[in-house]
């Protein structure tokens, strides 16, 4: 049996919208880094990003300013409790890229027992970027006993 790259439970889920402080900036950051492609941008007359859509193979990020009393970037609240999982072709390749364009490598890719080929990144805007390539089709009872198995 041979696994695709994107698993098809996880192509067209939750679209993330994340906010951060320069998001003009972090558009071409992302484009540099994971190969983004600008959807769409939507901005306002300061020049303030108020709504754009980037795809990174497939998969679509809503990102903006932060601003008001309901959004706020990772870095003026010292950090996130969010990993944006994206599933890629390659992410060793990613990582190269990414790494080059200046995303801090958090993890390193490694195959692991989930069946897929991950690494974690966190970018300039302090977001964490979980990128993976999918390389086992599993039941969920392999994916369990491998995750005992480490757990010994």
């Amino acid at each position: 049996m041979t696994a695709t790259a994107i698993p098809e439970t996880y192509r067209n889920a939750v679209v993330a919208h994340i906010m951060l402080d320069g998001a003009a900036n972090a558009i071409e950051f992302y484009t540099r880094a994971f190969g983004a492609d600008e959807l769409f941008r939507l901005a306002g007359p300061d020049g303030r990003v108020l709504h754009a859509e980037i795809g990174i193979q497939g998969s679509t990020v809503m990102l903006g300013d932060a601003e008001g009393p309901h959004f706020s970037a990772p870095t003026a609240v010292g950090g996130t409790t969010v990993g944006l999982h994206v599933f890629v072709d390659d992410v060793d390749a990613l990582v190269r890229r990414a790494t080059a364009a200046g995303a801090e490598l958090l993890q390193p890719p490694a195959d692991q027992f989930h069946g897929d080929r991950t690494a974690i990144l966190k970018d300039p805007y302090g977001h964490v970027w979980v990128f993976l390539t999918h390389l086992e089709d599993l039941t969920p009872q392999e994916v369990a006993r491998r995750a005992r198995e480490l757990l010994r």
